[in-house]
């Protein structure tokens, strides 16, 4: 086990020293990892408590299991603490004695370690005194070169010396010569300025653009190579900004020149003189500044009224702490303001168009050398267009004055709010103004369409106030013209005529403006509902309204008037609003349908009364004979009693009631226009004529004396409606209905299935008609259902053609049940007639 040890010892000892350098040497300081066996084993005596360790054990293993050394590994040991455990377990003396067993243990170890270690030692030991050779032979050479380093830098630093100093004196004399060359060009320059200066005297014209161009060019060299402190330099510099105070006050007076007169030749001439003197920013800037604060002083200035009173010539006293000309100053002051409005509109207008040709100028204008577009200058990416500032600025001042008077100065909000239209004409003038003069193709307008209409919103607190005096206006006429308190009054035609002179009056204010006309109308909208609410509320109701056997009552002569008043409301406010736009009619449409109802209420139930009466004497027609009339009667040139009854109920209606509402039959002929009265009489003519075909069908028999009697009778009826009612050939299909039946009672049945009459006549009057001609075995359905003629035309009237035909079919069926069942093959002539007119209904439906 030595063998190797020894050996290694030899061939480190054999090595020459000569044959490793110094550094390689000092490597064998390094920690190895040998572990040679040791050449005699020492072993130990154990101990009690101690467990006793061998060479491949180290005594810290050991030391680690027992609970007393282990505490001394812990790197939170405090011998204080261990001290008083130990004086407390009663044993101290055999702790003591343990710990000094450690101790010789430990001492052990470490003799054990030295030994083992020998060789590693001696080896360290010799790498130690090599380095230390190293060591000595580097000082030296590093202290021979300290030595050159030295040498080295006493034979440079004379050279840099030298070098240092030229450089200096190089960058003195090109300072020196840059200065001089700046100075020289400054005074060419200047010169040029001169001479440029005193060469345009004579001449009318100034070349402003290129004195403003040199100008610069001074002002700039004099401060990039700080020329300040030379005399020859200083001398110019105090005349070069003389010159430019003269520059700027000339480009100033092209350039407002130009804006005033829209002259885009001077404009850019001016704008050029700013550019080429570094200063566009600023002067543009200033203009809108200036722009500004003339739009707002005028806007000022238009509304104060002390200064209205000054130019008015109020004389002492002037204008009330309420803005309220004192008495004798009011027509005046009125006057003066609506003068500086207008002066306000003029300069407003003034301005803006200038800013905007501004505007255009910069934004088309390049400088003719560097093609830079002149905007870009004034503008970065984000700001607002000059126009846009500007108005927003005279949009707010004209807003806030406008809210400031309102609440402060009563006299100048009562004339702006009796006259809204004037004022809302003249802002809206303003804007229209603007927009056509800035209406160039290729430029954006001056005025946006939300600009516009954040200036029209300033006044729409005085268009409040004029909306609600023009509908508290006529609502006070009407409270006037109908008291609630008074239910038994009836307004004159002069009251009816004053509302509506009014009201077309307040049209009439407003008619410029579209929509400021719309808005009236909604204000004329709720007074028109109001009237015809108060209107409604005058008509009188019950048995003294609906009689009409006697005079007309003054219950009905009352409602009368109020019809026709009504009806004079409506007739003349849609002839007002015929030549506006649909969407006013659509606005009215909910009064004047009001308007309408009332007036229809008003007489409607007389009218009902009379119809009601005219039906009950047509249906006296079934008490008549018309089948066993001999020719001597139906020759008879008289009526019969129930068409003399009619014709006497319509000639009372006609002098009582209808007079009064209708004064001339021709009336609603001339104006070319149907009114309430006329549209009732309409119906109820209408109305008489068909119910009298219906029941002229249902008679039966009906003998040819009859006929001739029934023909008779059409004719009188048509007589009594076409003089006294309406005129008969202006009711269309009722009217043709009844020439038709007339002819149609003496054709043979044969000729009936051709005949043209048939397209004037309902089918159910044909198909009733037929039942005159058929068998007594075909039941007609008054028959089959034992109705009496009343019931049965109150069904019809609740019933459509085809629901009629399926009643008239059952009778049919019956009919031809009972020929079948007699055995017989043939039906009467009117039955393959009456099923073919019902089959094109059912075919129809």
């Amino acid at each position: 086990m030595a063998s190797p040890t020894i050996q290694r010892s030899t061939h480190l000892s054999s090595t020459p020293t000569s044959s490793s350098s110094p550094l390689q040497r000092l490597s064998t300081f390094k920690d190895r990892s040998i572990n040679p066996t040791p050449t005699a084993t020492v072993t130990p005596t154990p101990t009690s408590g101690l467990t006793p360790f061998t060479p491949a054990s180290s005594p810290l293993d050991s030391f680690t299991s027992d609970p007393i050394f282990s505490s001394f590994l812990s790197s939170d040991f405090d011998s204080t603490r261990f001290s008083s455990a130990a004086l407390s377990s009663g044993s101290t003396a055999s702790r003591i004695e343990k710990l000094q067993e450690g101790l010789r243990l430990l001492d052990h170890q470490l003799r054990h370690e030295v030994l083992t270690r020998h060789h590693d030692l001696l080896n360290q030991l010799t790498s130690l005194r090599a380095a230390e050779s190293a060591l000595s032979t580097l000082r030296s050479s590093v202290s021979s070169l300290q030595s050159s380093l030295r040498r080295v830098r006493s034979e440079l630093s004379d050279p840099h010396q030298v070098i240092e100093a030229k450089t200096l004196q190089l960058s003195n004399l090109h300072s020196a010569t840059e200065l001089l060359q700046s100075t020289i060009r400054t005074i060419r320059l200047s010169k040029k300025l001169r001479d440029l200066m005193d060469s345009t005297q004579d001449q009318e014209k100034l070349d402003l653009s290129k004195a403003a161009q040199l100008h610069f060019e001074i002002l700039s060299l004099y401060n990039e190579y700080h020329l300040a402190g030379i005399d020859v330099v200083d001398l110019e510099l105090k005349w070069v900004l003389e010159i430019g105070q003269k520059l700027r006050a000339e480009g100033m007076k092209v350039l407002e020149k130009g804006l005033e007169g829209l002259n885009q030749a001077e404009v850019g001439a001016g704008l050029q003189v700013f550019y080429n003197m570094g200063e566009l920013r600023g002067t543009v800037d200033g203009l809108v500044s200036k722009y500004k604060a003339m739009g707002v002083k005028s806007i000022t200035t238009a509304l104060d009224m002390k200064a209205i009173s000054v130019g008015g010539g109020f004389g002492p006293g002037g204008v009330q702490r309420s803005g309220t000309p004192q008495f004798g100053g009011s027509a005046k002051a009125k006057d003066a303001l609506w003068q500086r409005m207008s002066g306000c509109m003029d300069q407003l207008h003034s301005i803006v168009v200038a800013v905007w040709h501004l505007q255009r100028v910069l934004s088309k204008k390049r400088d003719p050398f560097t093609h830079v577009l002149l905007l870009d200058e004034v503008m970065q990416e984000g700001d607002p267009i000059l126009t846009d500032r500007v108005w927003e600025a005279l949009g707010k001042s004209f807003a806030n004055q406008m809210k400031s008077t309102f609440s402060t100065s009563s006299f100048v909000k009562e004339i702006f709010t009796l006259g809204y239209p004037k004022l809302f004409s003249m802002l809206e003038n303003l804007l229209e103004r603007i927009s056509r003069d800035t209406d160039v193709k290729g430029v954006p307008p001056a005025l946006s369409s939300e600009a516009k209409d954040q200036m029209l919103s300033s006044i729409e607190i005085f268009q409040t106030a004029f909306l609600t005096l023009c509908l508290s206006r006529l609502s006070e006429l009407v409270n006037t013209v109908f008291p609630v308190s008074s239910r038994g009054t009836v307004p004159s035609k002069d009251h009816i005529a004053r509302i509506i002179s009014r009201i077309q009056e307040e049209i009439e204010a407003v008619q410029m403006d579209a929509r400021l006309t719309l808005l009236v109308l909604r204000e004329i909208n709720k007074v028109l509902l109001l009237l015809s609410e108060r209107t409604e509320y005058q008509i009188s109701a019950g048995p003294e309204a609906r009689q009409i056997t006697g005079p007309a009552t003054p219950a009905q002569v009352k409602n009368f008037a109020l019809c026709q008043h009504l009806q004079e409301i409506h007739t003349r406010i849609s002839s007002m609003v015929s030549g506006l736009p649909s969407i006013a009619t659509d606005i009215l449409s909910p009064a004047l349908g009001s308007i309408y109802g009332v007036a229809g209420d008003s007489v409607t139930p007389l009218f009902q009364s009379m119809l009601d009466r005219l039906e009950s004497c047509i249906l006296q027609i079934h008490d008549q004979n018309f089948g066993s009339l001999g020719m001597d009667a139906a020759m008879d040139n008289n009526a019969s009693p129930y068409m003399e009854e009619l014709q006497k109920s319509i000639l009372h209606f006609r002098s009582e009631f209808l007079s009064r509402l209708l004064p001339s039959s021709s009336n609603s002929l001339t104006t070319g226009s149907e009114t309430i009265c006329t549209t009732l009489v309409r119906s109820m003519a209408s109305r008489v004529l068909i119910f009298f075909i219906r029941h002229a069908s249902l008679v039966r028999p009906l003998s040819e004396s009859g006929k001739l009697r029934l023909a008779r009778d059409m004719a009188e009826l048509e007589l009594a409606v076409g003089q006294n009612l309406f005129p008969v050939e202006q009711l269309g299909a009722p009217y043709r209905a009844l020439r038709a039946f007339r002819p149609v009672i003496f054709l043979e049945t044969s000729q009936l299935a051709s005949s043209p009459l048939r397209q004037d006549l309902p089918p159910s009057v044909i198909l009733h008609h037929l039942y005159s001609r058929g068998p007594e075995e075909l039941q007609s359905p008054l028959q089959r259902n034992r109705l009496t003629p009343m019931q049965y035309s109150l069904w019809m009237d609740s019933q459509g053609e085809d629901q009629i035909w399926k009643g008239i079919k059952a009778t049919l069926d019956d009919y031809a049940a009972k020929v079948r069942s007699r055995g017989d093959k043939e039906f009467s002539p009117v039955y393959p007639l009456m099923i073919e007119i019902g089959s094109s209904l059912s075919g129809n439906r």
